[in-house]
């Protein structure tokens, strides 16, 4: 087998390039390890806490033992299906803010400043505002992927909102737009009542081409010749065999997996390369370092009122959701929940916000496990920009072997100072008189945590990823020593090889990161092609203007 281009991964930057490739008439083969993803766990957007929780199209992996949260180890969901972690995922749609593209071109990310990548948002989306405001110009209107929002029934959506508003916080009517800080919708990547993953937006049409093939197998190693790519050898069917590219290799395979391959293909560092018994093509340090991701608490509120989703949370209920979804896709069933959110910033001083929000009527897990006093409401929240860094390294020479992760989470005392402002701000929304008809009392952390040492010990036991894993390729100019790959995602010492997902961040973006690494899909097809990028776009993004000196 054979193509122009060969891509591993059908996640959402591998589905992207798939799309953009073949639309332009190059061949594609994806090289894909997971199965399919019909079926009403992955299509249904009010069911993703299962997908993620089933082996059959999750890969399962888990931290080390955390060091600085008791030792736990945390779960690190990465989509093993076609669509990759857009078929698992939470479908929140978030850009990211201006600022966070602006430090990677200041990172020597040259050509991917925000005015360089807003004309790539722009070309994904197809963006539909429900009737909730935004300016049409910021947004795109005839991409595969579709952007929408929920229709915000349930009164607490409003009530986060307003409360927002009331303790002194912008409201914004589209955070994906001019103005990310504030209180407002959220977004989600769900269309027709069913999950816009980047298999349904890019991957299914792309097949549907002569030019584009789907093979299933496990990738082994990238073959790599006189310093090139030429293939990838795969385990497929019992029998190994090589995928051959006539122009490239690209690694789309996320965080976790991307690193691995280029360090089982003899790319990476050079003394744990020898550890293995893996020859070394490129001594390439930086291959599994700067791990990054979000982490965050749920802060949870008993609910005085019984107007929260724990009244559906029940088997008959479940039932009468999922049966009117399958047959009209509407009702609960066609939407995430997630329906408000809030950008803000932690404290005076800090230029754009570091803090995120998800609003979710009900207290709930993302395993599905609901809080034992029922009716009750939460807030996701989380710093956004951690300074700890972790590492993906090798467990064996093994490629069935999951890699060893550590993300080495709240390493630093800023970690800490960031989260219990997290905490506290949350706590001084949900007192709000928007809340006072709903609020009963704090399920989590308790009133009784309210020292730092008290609110320390509930973030080591209960912080949760938000799953949010990037940063192990990271992008950056070809002199630069840590950087695994060149501002045109080329693998740097070895030719005709590029990586094109999250892991080429070279620090992590606001909020959730489907949208920024299906943005990358889109981006490195250009230069895969050839291609001129897009013309920069000259939007200017809205900055509080005293965020010198206040905090809202």
């Amino acid at each position: 087998m054979e193509a122009d281009f060969v891509i591993v991964g059908a996640g959402s930057a591998g589905c992207a390039m798939a799309y953009r490739l073949s639309e332009a008439g190059a061949s594609v083969i994806v090289i894909e390890y997971g199965g399919s993803d019909v079926g009403p766990f992955i299509q249904m957007p009010a069911a993703l806490s299962y997908p993620m929780n089933m082996r059959r199209y999750d890969w399962g992996f888990t931290s080390e033992p955390e060091p600085h949260l008791g030792g736990r180890r945390l779960a690190c969901p990465r989509g093993k299906v076609i669509g990759g972690s857009s078929s698992i995922n939470g479908m929140v749609y978030v850009r990211g803010h201006a600022m966070d593209f602006d430090h990677w071109a200041e990172q020597g990310a040259d050509g991917w400043a925000f005015a360089d990548v807003l004309p790539y948002f722009k070309r994904m989306e197809t963006w539909h505002a429900n009737g909730h405001g935004g300016d049409p110009s910021w947004r795109g209107t005839d991409g595969p992927l579709h952007v929408s929002r929920g229709p915000r029934l349930n009164p607490l959506y409003a009530a986060f909102v307003e409360a927002g508003r009331q303790a002194g916080y912008e409201v914004t009517d589209d955070y994906n737009g001019r103005k990310q800080e504030g209180f407002g919708p959220m977004e989600q990547t769900v269309w027709k009542g069913r999950r816009w993953s980047a298999a349904n937006a890019y991957i299914h049409p792309a097949l549907r081409r002569e030019n584009c093939t789907l093979v299933r197998g496990l990738a082994r190693r990238v073959i790599i010749e006189d310093g090139a790519a030429i293939g990838v050898k795969i385990d497929r069917g019992g029998a190994t065999e090589v995928v051959r590219a006539r122009r490239e290799v690209v690694l789309a395979a996320s965080s976790i997996n991307s690193p691995k391959l280029l360090m089982l293909s003899g790319i990476g560092p050079a003394a744990q390369l020898a550890e293995h018994g893996l020859d070394i093509v490129a001594n390439r340090p930086g291959v599994g370092q700067n791990l990054q991701d979000h982490l965050e608490l749920y802060i949870q509120m008993a609910s005085s009122q019984p107007i929260t989703l724990y009244r559906y949370w029940n088997l008959v209920s479940k039932g009468l959701i999922g049966a009117q979804w399958l047959f009209t896709k509407t009702g609960l069933g066609a939407s995430n929940q997630f329906e408000s959110a809030a950008f803000i910033r932690s404290r005076a001083g800090v230029p754009y916000p570091d803090i995120q929000y998800h609003f979710l009527p009900m207290a709930v897990r993302y395993d599905g496990k609901a809080a034992a006093e029922g009716h009750g409401f939460q807030a996701h929240v989380g710093p956004m920009r951690s300074p700890s860094r972790g590492a993906v390294t090798l467990r064996s020479g093994d490629p069935a072997a999951d890699p060893r992760v550590l993300f080495n989470y709240m390493s630093t005392e800023e970690d800490w100072e960031d989260f219990r402002r997290c905490i506290r701000l949350t706590r001084e929304i949900f007192a709000q008189e928007a809340f006072r008809p709903y609020v009963k009392h704090e399920i989590q952390p308790g009133v009784q945590a309210q020292s730092d040492d008290e609110l320390d010990a509930v973030i080591r036991e209960h912080a949760e990823s938000a799953y949010h894993p990037c940063g192990t390729c990271r992008m950056g100019r070809a002199d630069d020593p840590e950087a695994v790959v060149d501002p045109q995602a080329r693998v740097i010492g070895v030719d005709r090889l590029r990586v094109a997902d999250s892991s080429i961040f070279p620090r992590i973006t606001n909020g959730n990161l489907n949208a920024p690494s299906i943005m990358v899909g889109e981006k490195v097809s250009d230069h895969l092609l050839g291609r001129d990028p897009l013309a920069p776009a000259n939007d200017e993004p809205w900055v509080h203007p005293n965020w010198q000196i206040a905090q809202r």
